[in-house]
């Protein structure tokens, strides 16, 4: 028998309306065993997240304000869900409860958990299933951290005690019991634990688009869907922005080789992306390209670098010592480039640079600021020839100077450097020279 773990995003369950549609898809295949919901998101675009309303409600204690304005629209959302499904469930019994407890000092984890846990409560009410909290069955340490052997051990002996049941997502507990949270969109996380705990078959993400397509829509007009990918491929992306999945979590269903679909609520019928372990047909010579903007790069010269041993290892320890990481290194012979996100480096180029030819004695440092990142990534590029030349002359026919170039040892990812005005015409331009 199979059996499929289901997650619905803060889109999927934002009123009544969404919650009847996530029914039908549950009901219409008895392979869909177990449901991780998210706290009802945006129902038009001014609207406000629950979670972000609870997060207000903790800030709001904290400074000594009075939350009640702010939890009577949190408690009116949830009543009106609740009424308009018809449920007979005590509603203030939790809501009460919940208020309280923030008012008392609650942690801004616990406070932000209540959403999830909220509509777990709900959405088992209306489905008529079980409920399970999700603080009993995934565990952190002390540190915060996830306990994964403990997490797993609690949630297959757990889920094996109950048919069907919904598990809120985003949340779990410490060894004191203390509710911690992961970080936002951390529902993803809680379905693929629930999934590779009990070794699925199949882990359905419902969201509000139809899977991954290959550009960025805003960028692209009417780009390609993504039929299949690889967890490698996604994470490429994923690096590059191009997620509609939290990227941890894929880690817990690769270790397990389990698929992920990709679906959409309001287009059921539409199959999504399906994210797999390997891909043995290769239809397309690339899966996707995206991108991201604002780096700097750092181009280093020195003469015969490749024979002294330590050079990059200096320049990474003034990096280090700045507190600033990087994106990427590409070397040459007697040449090597940082690139750094300006989120990261802030106003620190030029102590920087100085540090550098104090510690490293270069024969030149040369600064390039307003840089973008392209990726053109999928592992068919592993079994065509030309593709570099493709993307290269791509750039080259819409005017674009290259400033950087670097392909990882995998072949799934050709990375280029290019100034930020140039990004959208890039990007067009490599999806169109594969389309």
């Amino acid at each position: 028998m199979n059996t499929i773990v289901t997650k619905f995003g803060g889109s999927s369950l934002a009123d009544s309306i969404h919650f009847k549609k996530v029914k039908n898809i549950i009901e219409g295949n008895s392979d869909r065993k177990y449901v991780v919901p998210s706290a009802p998101g945006k129902r038009f675009s001014k609207d406000f997240k629950v979670t972000d309303l609870l997060y207000l409600c903790h800030a709001h204690v904290k400074s000594s304000i009075p939350l009640d304005d702010v939890f009577k629209l949190i408690s009116d959302r949830y009543h009106t869900i609740v009424t308009e499904l018809n449920l007979n469930l005590n509603l203030d019994y939790y809501l009460n409860i919940i208020k309280s407890d923030i008012e008392n000092g609650a942690s801004a984890d616990y406070t932000a958990s209540r959403g999830e846990y909220l509509n777990g409560i709900i959405l088992a009410n209306y489905l008529n299933i079980d409920f399970i909290d999700a603080k009993d069955v995934i565990k952190f340490n002390k540190y915060g951290t996830l306990n994964i052997k403990e997490t797993y051990a609690l949630l297959k002996d757990k889920l094996s005690q109950h048919e069907r049941a919904v598990i809120p997502g985003f949340y779990g507990s410490d060894e004191n019991g203390e509710i911690v949270t992961f970080s936002r969109g951390g529902s993803d996380v809680t379905g693929a634990l629930v999934a590779a705990s009990i070794n699925a078959n199949l882990y359905e993400n419902w969201t509000d688009v139809s899977g991954f397509l290959m550009a960025d829509p805003r960028i692209v007009s009417n780009p390609k869907k993504i039929k299949t990918i690889t967890y490698g491929e996604l994470r490429e992306l994923s690096y590059m922005g191009a997620s509609v999945l939290h990227e941890d979590a894929v880690f817990p269903v690769r270790t397990s080789g389990i698929p992920i679909n990709i679906r959409n609520t309001n287009e059921p019928e539409d199959e999504g992306t399906l994210i797999v372990k390997n891909e043995t047909k290769h239809e397309n010579t690339i899966t996707g390209v995206a991108g991201k903007q604002n780096f700097t790069v750092l181009s280093i010269e020195k003469s015969m670098m490749n024979s002294e041993l330590g050079f990059c290892r200096k320049v990474l320890t003034v990096l280090e010592h700045h507190g600033v990481s990087f994106e990427n290194m590409p070397s040459g012979i007697d040449t090597v480039s940082v690139v750094i996100s300006d989120s990261n480096l802030k106003n620190k180029t030029e102590i920087i640079v100085e540090e550098i030819k104090r510690s490293c004695n270069p024969d030149s440092v040369v600064v390039y600021p307003n840089m973008a990142l392209i990726a053109t990534v999928g592992t068919g590029m592993a079994y065509s020839k030309g593709v570099a030349a493709r993307i290269f002359n791509a750039l080259a026919e819409a005017d674009i100077n290259i400033r950087m170039i670097d392909q990882g040892s995998s072949e799934i990812n050709v990375l280029v450097g290019i100034e930020n005005d140039d990004f959208e015409k890039g990007i067009n331009a490599i999806y169109k020279a594969f389309n």
